[in-house]
């Protein structure tokens, strides 16, 4: 049963409710957001109202599976049918909210208390035949995901939500926010520190913004410890942990807007999430390539090489900024790698217009123009992995960018132990018919001194030896370029000098979708070279690559 005190302070949020009455509510717009708010808003719920199963209550699953369903994108549907509010979309995400607190898992000793369920078809998780594997039948991030969606949704629509139906909102926050409690970093295969982002700023959030609607000062106090964890690792380069990612700088800036909007100044969340946001939105404009339409990397977690081919959730955030057109999304986005992140299309609008005033003018000129060729400097730090801060730089030019980053780890693959996702080597180019190739370093090692300069890419294993090799990602060639690649000679606008401590020639291989030597990395079909060390080298292996561009 929900206490009393929840029950005071749901009804403390909530005004009469009204469906056939209310008025048409729109994305809420400003001079710095004119339309393009709500062309995001339109166009994802637009896509999803193809997968919503009204009878059920949920969304087919977007990756297609059968007619499962799935509880994530299902939340974020609601909130969008909230905000656009025509016919009887408020009804029907009553129902879904409805569904998605009832499929709440409740055993208070499990681990994966308060945490949703990943699809409602699921087995219950824990038994012999469902055994719990996090990141797989639970995900104790989706406590922080689908918990930050019901709390927009009291916040901007409290009027279109009934009485009974915030009340359990409100017990489903608190029953979330007490299993997000129970991670910790290093124990039972959790990985929640501060240093993971994105789903520690949403951790904070939530603690301290229930806390306080329930007043319950040790979750409030503890929200409050944890962003100050968070803002320490911050402030000490003005850069997130999870450093430059397509996908989850753009949680993390949704994050970050949570703390600003809805955290008042007596939090360390309501006092800094407005730097924090400007901060980041600088570090990520410094890296942009407005002619190309990517942030240059180094990325420490990313699901693409190239942003006009995946859809990534700091493109939704652009979108609102400077429009779809210039933003790096593809007409469809749906047809894009990665499109099930579309789905957020509604929280990032429901945001833009509080979000987008955060951001300084000069760094939204460097979203629309190209401001010209520079370098970047900078740094980040992910403790525990890290045994010291990574050292990113990155060269940029109108039709070239390359970024690295150094790092000592303890593991390989960056803190997400996933080598393809962390790209600590990047180069981009642009090529003839305006598309863009991409070039990276596949992680191989817990230890890489890596420096980007002009034209210049330097890598060193400081303690590689004979044994060690360099595996060089390249892109597939544009539809006009070869299509078979046997050396540096075939990839299409760039020429690639290399030289080093390693053996001059070099092993190709191709890893495609329905065939070759491996298999595609995040549906991007690349050719490896690898190089490798001359046999008996007591040298430390080292590679510099010069770029130039091809007409």
């Amino acid at each position: 049963m929900v206490s009393a005190t929840l029950l005071r302070a749901a009804a403390a949020l909530a005004l009469p409710f009204f469906v056939s009455a209310t008025p048409t509510y729109r994305v809420k717009r400003n001079d710095t957001n004119p339309e393009w708010a709500d062309n995001l808003l339109q166009e994802s719920m637009t896509w999803m109202d193809m997968f919503y199963d009204a009878e059920a209550g949920y969304l087919y699953s977007l990756s297609a599976q059968a007619l499962t369903h799935e509880t994530r994108a299902s939340a974020w549907y609601a909130a969008g049918l909230l905000a656009r509010n025509e016919g009887n979309d408020a009804e029907e995400a009553v129902k879904i909210v409805e569904n998605v607190i009832s499929g709440q898992h409740k055993n208070e000793s499990s681990q994966w208390y308060g945490d949703y369920q990943i699809y409602p078809e699921e087995p219950t998780v824990g038994t012999k035949q469902y055994p719990p594997n996090i990141y797989n039948s639970w995900d104790p991030n989706w406590r922080g995901f689908v918990g930050t969606t019901l709390i927009i949704m009291l916040e901007e629509f409290p009027e279109l939500i009934p009485q009974d139906t915030q009340d359990r909102m409100m017990e489903s926050l608190h029953n979330a926010t007490v299993g997000d409690s129970y991670r910790v970093g290093g124990v039972d295969d959790d990985n929640l520190y501060p240093s993971y982002s994105n789903p520690a700023l949403m951790r904070a959030f939530m603690s301290g913004w229930v806390g306080r609607r329930t007043n319950e000062a040790n979750m409030t106090s503890a929200g409050e410890t944890y962003a100050t964890e968070i803002l320490d690792l911050f402030n000490r380069a003005n850069t997130l942990s999870e450093f430059n990612s397509g996908t989850y700088a753009g949680v993390s800036l949704y994050a970050l807007t949570l703390w600003a909007k809805y955290m008042d100044e007596s939090s360390v969340m309501g006092q800094n999430g407005a730097r924090m946001i400007k901060e980041t939105w600088s570090s990520l404009a410094s890296l942009y390539n407005a002619n190309l339409k990517n942030v240059a990397g180094p990325w420490d977690r990313s699901y693409g090489f190239d942003m006009n081919r995946y859809l990534s959730i700091i493109a939704l955030h652009m979108w609102t900024l400077v429009g779809k057109d210039k933003a790096p999304i593809n007409a469809k986005p749906y047809a894009m790698g990665h499109k099930d992140d579309f789905a957020i299309g509604p929280l990032v609008a429901i945001l833009a217009p509080f979000h987008n005033t955060l951001i300084s003018a000069e760094a939204l000129s460097s979203l629309q123009t190209f401001p010209g060729t520079h370098s970047v400097k900078t740094s980040a730090f992910s403790p525990p992995w890290d045994t010291y801060p990574r050292n990113i730089t990155a060269w940029l030019s109108p039709k070239l960018t390359i970024g690295a980053e150094s790092f000592s780890e303890n593991v390989i693959g960056g803190p997400a132990k996933n080598p393809n996702s962390f790209n600590p080597a990047i180069a981009q180019w642009g090529r003839a018919d305006g598309t863009v190739g991409w070039f990276t370093l596949h992680p191989q090692v817990m230890k890489l001194d890596a420096v980007a300069s002009e034209n210049v890419l330097e890598l060193t294993y400081p303690d590689g030896n004979e044994t060690s090799t360099f595996e060089f990602l390249i892109g597939t060639n544009s539809k006009n370029g070869k299509r078979d690649v046997a050396s540096w000679e075939d990839v299409e606008g760039v020429k690639v000098t290399v030289n080093g401590t390693v053996d001059s020639a070099y092993e190709v291989t191709f890893s495609g979708l329905v065939g070759g030597a491996g298999d595609p990395i995040n549906d991007f079909e690349f050719w490896n070279f690898t190089y490798s060390m001359p046999q008996g080298s007591k040298e430390t292996p080292k590679v510099r690559l010069q770029f130039e561009l091809v007409e």
